[in-house]
């Protein structure tokens, strides 16, 4: 089991907001890896993956590049319903995959993709859980396996994007289904829920709102959602979504321990640097994930690389990824019937 051929020659598919600060990754920081294909529909992203990035070779159609290129791995960052497809095509070509979260939107199509993943025991999975790379969500793990705050009681995630990204969030739901607030904002929370605690959820209760940007309801989109889960252990655990931040990306962890409280990115600094001036004291803050979490998608994309290489699964499993698309669809069913969901992880009704 494993490659021994070193560097790994690695296609992507995908060269959005993600995408490319994936491919540039690849392309700069990840050792062992080679990037030799890209593909994307957009002309510009492919010019850029050339003149940039030196990519060899561009497709316009994934399963050409597949087909036609002698590669080890592929990064699947393309849109969130096509993850499926894409993975079960991979796999049966023999390749060893990193699918970026969620997994999909059809369950269907997603317990589809996992039975041709566990069918090739031989290739390695990994999906996009990148926060559990993070150095801090890393040290406060270590924290709470060392009992350093007790038996966790609550947990609160809040994953908000900036209200000045709310024009190109329009633009993308309205030409493609975003999966709804927990999918879309929440399901790394509810990652590192299932992360911190070991438990599964058994309840679920959801609530939305547009308050912040009511034109959301035209396409079947809320702004802010805000959900509460009670694990199998006794946790409670509440997850907060939206678009309306106005001073930049929050996304922020509290875990409330019988013995002590952490908090990871209580304020979300841009840097150490505090500005005194006619606005008062200011600590200027980041404006996107990609910024925050920067160091994490390099590490998550450089441990699956030695996967591949050694032959080993890696700790995110796409059991992990099926999970989490579960737990949030059922948030998302509840706000929508506006009763509780009993008994998750559980199928669509």
């Amino acid at each position: 089991m494993g490659r021994t051929r070193k560097p790994l020659r690695a296609a992507i598919i995908g060269l959005g907001r993600l995408g490319s600060r994936h491919a540039r990754h690849l392309a700069n920081q990840v050792q062992n890896v080679e990037l030799v294909a890209a593909c994307a529909l957009d002309e510009k992203q492919l010019k850029w993956a050339q003149d940039d990035l030196g990519v060899k070779t561009i497709y316009t159609n994934y399963k050409d590049m597949i087909d036609t290129e002698d590669i080890d791995v592929i990064f699947i960052v393309a849109p969130t319903p096509f993850h499926p497809e894409m993975t079960i095509y991979a796999i049966n070509a023999g390749l060893s995959v990193f699918c970026e979260k969620p997994l999909g939107l059809d369950l269907e199509k997603v317990d589809e993709m996992a039975e041709v993943i566990r069918s090739h025991p031989d290739q390695i999975f990994q999906s996009g859980f990148m926060r559990r790379y993070d150095d801090s969500y890393r040290y406060a793990k270590k924290i709470v396996d060392d009992g350093g705050i007790g038996n966790i009681i609550y947990m609160r995630g809040y994953g908000i994007d900036p209200i000045s990204g709310m024009d190109s969030f329009t633009k993308f739901a309205t030409e493609a289904d975003s999966g709804g607030i927990f999918v879309d904002m929440n399901i790394h929370d509810i990652d590192l829920i299932r992360w911190f605690t070991g438990q599964e959820p058994v309840q679920a209760y959801g609530l939305t709102s547009n308050i912040a940007a009511p034109q959301l309801a035209d396409i079947g989109e809320f702004e802010t959602g805000v959900a509460q889960l009670k694990m199998d252990g006794g946790v409670i655990a509440t997850l907060i979504g939206g678009r309306h931040a106005a001073h930049g990306n929050q996304v922020e962890l509290e875990i409330m321990g019988s013995n002590g409280w952490l908090r990871v990115g209580e304020h979300p600094d841009l840097n150490r640097v505090t500005v005194f001036n006619e606005n008062g004291v200011v600590r200027p803050s980041l404006q996107s994930f990609g910024e925050r979490f920067d160091d994490a998608f390099t590490d998550e994309v450089q441990d699956f690389v030695h996967n591949v290489i050694v032959g080993k699964q890696p700790e995110v499993t796409v059991d992990d990824g099926i999970k989490a698309l579960k737990i949030a669809k059922a948030c998302q069913r509840s706000a929508d019937a506006g009763k509780l969901v009993n008994g998750l992880p559980m199928r669509e009704s």
